[in-house]
Order: C-alpha cells, then sequence, then structure tokens
C-alpha cells in the first residue's frame, strides 16, 4: 500500500492511498463467505456456493463492494499510522480507482490535531482578588445561621414584610386556569423575593382569609414567560422570632460554647472560602493569557458539532428541566437568537483551544494520571452529578468513558503545571501561593456543613478549571481515541 498526505489547512488533510489487489485477499475471501451466508442457490449447500457460481448470480461489483467496504477501515488506519497523523472525527471517502484484479484507490479528507507550538509563559502575571473578611461579611453569615433557627408563631394580624404566610396561588393565562397554575398551602417569607413577582405587595397588609390579584411574569412551566393574573388567598399569618445572639444560641446552633467562638469560626470559614475563590480566578486568568499566547486553529466543522451539541444539551436538557423553550429563555436573559449563536460559538471555539492547548501541554511534560487521581476525580464527578459512586463508575466504563476522565484530570494538571510556573498577585499586591489549592477547596467543603457552602467546593480541585472556562465536550478527545 502506498499512501501520501496534503494538507489542506493547518487543521485538515487529505489521504491518498493506492492499494495492490493481492493486499484484498483477506477482505474478498471474508465478502464470499459473508453472501455465501446470505443467498440460496439451487444444487448447492448453503455456504458452500463456488465463487465463480456467486460471480454468475449475483455479480462480480457486489462482491467487491463488500470487500471494499470490510477493508477500508482498516486501510485508512494504516494509511493514518503511517502519515502520524492525529484525526478528529470521521474522515470523508472517496473511492477514486477501483480495477478487479489491479488497483483499488481512494482518498480520505479529515480533520486533524492542529500542530501547536507552547511559548515560554513563566512570564504571565495576573492579579487576583485579595483574601480578606470584613466584619460585615461575618455578620451577615452569623445572621444567615440565626435565619435558619427562627421559629414562627401564628398571630392575628395583617401581613408584614417578614412574615411568614400559608398561600393558596391561582394562575390564569387569558382568562384560562392552567393546569400546573394552582398550588395550596405554600409558605412564603414577605420579601425573601422567593416565588412571584409582586407577591409581596399583594399580601402585604392581608389578614387570614384575605385574597388579592396581581399580575406577574411566569418564570416556569407550561406558560413559562406569559403574564399571568394570579389570585391569591391567605390562609394564616405567623411571625417570625430569632433567637438572641448569645452564648446560647452558639450552644445550640453549633459546637462552640460562645457567640465569640462562633464568629471567628465563620470568619474562618469565609477565608477558606475566598482562598478556593482565589485559586479558581487565578486558574481562569492564567488559561485565557496562556490561550492569548497560542496560535491555535479550529476545525470548522469541529466547531459546528460542538456549538450544535452545547445548543442541543442546553435545549433540551437543561432548559428541559426547567419547563423552559428557547424563546422563553431569551427573553427572560433579554437575547437575540444571533447574540446567543454568537456567544455559543465564542465558547466552543474557547473550549476547544483549552482543550488542544493543555492536551500539548500534558504531551510536552509528560504529564501521567495515577490510579489515585482517577478515583479522586471520578467521586467529584459521581457527587456533582448526584449519583453514587459505583454508579457513576459504571455508567463510565459502560459508556467507554474512562478516557475522556483521564483527559480531565491531565488536562486539571496541566494547567496547575502553568499555574505554578507564573506569577500572581493579590490587588494588595503580594504574591499568592496556589500549592495547597486542593486542599483548601476540600477543607471548605469538609468543613462547611452547611448550605451556604459554595457548589463550587464539591468539584474540589484544578482539573475542573478548563471545563468552568468553556472546555469543550469532550469530542476531540473522544475521537482521537
Amino acid at each position: 500500500m502506498k499512501s501520501a498526505v496534503e494538507t489542506l489547512n493547518p487543521t485538515r488533510v487529505r489521504l491518498t492511498v493506492e492499494v495492490p489487489f493481492e493486499e484484498l485477499k483477506d477482505s474478498l475471501d471474508a465478502a464470499y463467505k459473508k453472501i455465501n451466508q446470505q443467498v440460496t442457490v439451487p444444487g448447492f449447500r448453503k455456504g458452500k456456493i463456488p465463487a465463480r457460481v456467486i460471480d454468475q448470480r449475483f455479480g462480480r461489483g457486489a462482491v467487491l463492494e463488500e470487500a471494499v467496504n470490510d477493508a477500508l477501515p482498516k486501510l485508512y488506519q494504516s494509511a493514518v499510522e503511517e502519515g502520524e497523523l492525529n484525526p478528529l472525527g470521521q474522515p470523508e471517502v472517496d473511492i477514486t480507482d477501483l480495477k478487479d484484479n489491479e488497483l483499488l484507490a481512494f482518498t480520505a479528507e479529515v480533520d486533524i490535531r492542529p500542530e501547536i507550538e507552547i511559548p515560554d509563559y513563566s512570564g504571565i502575571e495576573v492579579e487576583v482578588d485579595a483574601v480578606e473578611v470584613s466584619d460585615e461579611e461575618v455578620d451577615k453569615a452569623v445572621e444567615q445561621l440565626r435565619e435558619r433557627f427562627a421559629s414562627t408563631s401564628v398571630v392575628e394580624r395583617a401581613a408584614a414584610e417578614g412574615d411568614v404566610v400559608k398561600v393558596d396561588l391561582e394562575a390564569k393565562v387569558d382568562g384560562e386556569v392552567l393546569e400546573d397554575g394552582v398550588a395550596q398551602g405554600v409558605d412564603y417569607t414577605i420579601g425573601s423575593g422567593e416565588l412571584l413577582d409582586g407577591i409581596d405587595d399583594a399580601v402585604t397588609g392581608l389578614e387570614a382569609g384575605g385574597t388579592a390579584t396581581f399580575t406577574s411574569e411566569l418564570k416556569g412551566g407550561s406558560a413559562a414567560g406569559s403574564e399571568a393574573e394570579v389570585s391569591v388567598k391567605v390562609e394564616s399569618v405567623s411571625a417570625r422570632e430569632l433567637p438572641e445572639l448569645d452564648d446560647d444560641f452558639a450552644q445550640m446552633a453549633s459546637e462552640f460554647d460562645t457567640i465569640g467562638e462562633l464568629r471567628e469560626d465563620s470568619r474562618k470559614r469565609l477565608g477558606q472560602q475566598k482562598k478556593y475563590e482565589q485559586a479558581t480566578e487565578a486558574q481562569e486568568k492564567v488559561l485565557d493569557a496562556l490561550l492569548a499566547l497560542c496560535d491555535v486553529p479550529v476545525p470548522d466543522k469541529l466547531l459546528e458539532e460542538e456549538v450544535s451539541t452545547r445548543k442541543h444539551n442546553l435545549i433540551n436538557h437543561q432548559l428541559g428541566q426547567m419547563g423552559l423553550d428557547l424563546a422563553t429563555y431569551l427573553q427572560m436573559q433579554d437575547k437575540t437568537e444571533e447574540d446567543f449563536d454568537a456567544e455559543l460559538k465564542e465558547q466552543a471555539e474557547k473550549g476547544i483551544r483549552t482543550q488542544f492547548v493543555l492536551d500539548e501541554l500534558v504531551s510536552t511534560e509528560k504529564l501521567n494520571v495515577s490510579q489515585e487521581e482517577l478515583t479522586e476525580h471520578l467521586m467529584r464527578r459521581a457527587q456533582s452529578s448526584g449519583m453514587s459512586p459505583d454508579q457513576f463508575a459504571q455508567a463510565v466504563v459502560e459508556g467507554g468513558q474512562v478516557p475522556m476522565l483521564v483527559g480531565e484530570v491531565a488536562r486539571g494538571k496541566a494547567l496547575a503545571h502553568v499555574v505554578e510556573a507564573v506569577t500572581v498577585t493579590d490587588t494588595n499586591g503580594e504574591t499568592v501561593d496556589l500549592d495547597d489549592e486542593d486542599e483548601t477547596a476540600e477543607t471548605v467543603d469538609a468543613e462547611s456543613g452547611s448550605e451556604d457552602a459554595p457548589a463550587e467546593a464539591s468539584e474540589g480541585s484544578s482539573e475542573e478549571a478548563a471545563e468552568a472556562s468553556g472546555e469543550s465536550s469532550e469530542k476531540p478527545a473522544k475521537s482521537e481515541d
């Protein structure tokens, strides 16, 4: 077999392959055997039909077609290996010549990973927010804890801000009651903003048994985005009573004996959270700076597929779970579809460039992923997906996604490698040490013990930073594998 590679552009090549006919012998034999099992010829037992009879009855062309279809994938792969290419996606194959007993020739156009030169990045300098916790932030954290221990008692008076009202709701659009527009016995804290716009004004001043009507734009459900006429009836009014901020409260709400110790612990937690946020900010800014230094061409077809995948996932999964369609979502975001498509394309392109650059760093820096690192990453991904580690691991193995997870961890290590080599300072001019960023994140997660802990803390380490900044949907890595 002879093959040649023609570079069409930095991300696409054309392979030209010529195959002597004798190299198709195995595929021809397999073609005759397959046809033998599929057809019946009077006078011959099934599977025992001579090749010449198959040629006469069904045509030599049918045999050649079957043989070529069997041989092409193997011939293409051999040409790829000979050309030392890293293809992305499936090739576009065109058979240019097929002469029986002489020659098979074909071309295959395919996108490839571009060759990327990683420049010296040690001169990168980024600035991040300093880790500072104010007294006001501590006050807010303690007040949120205090709110969680508030008690309520029914009162015989008009509802006011801060009260908890139990209400019945009915929403109409164009005079018709929505199937999912009726709710009874809903507890709502006036002023919290957790229900419909306009409900605060409607229920304030009402006593138990009082009713009101207001208009509001529905945020979810079957009529999301529509203006609805909402009827509300107050079943009861309850006043909220907050505990005193004293040592008794500290002992009730925590493991500490004094309110001073509780406040100090809150300050420590806030500092750990800000340290994690600082590390994430540093990773994102370093990645942006690194990408700005690199010339990374993106294959057009790969970009189209990535944009399509992201759009599909948003519409059919994220928005679908919220009961929204794209038009309603765009209306809520005050965006046109053109704006949305442009942003999606920008994110997808950055994701692909990120993956290419970090994969190149993994290769040049010879970074390996240990079983322990892979297991830790799998545990974090399982936690964020809402699955048990065993369920997530089984789904990953059955879906053939282990190489994808290995790639995620390796790219995270590559980014961490760059962050360690550059200069990161905070807004106070102090050099930031990010060596313990993983430990900091895990500490935030392990010690938080409350709903106020950042969701990102569950991710825990730098291998997610590239994904958070817009990394692609792993198509390049999967295609290469």
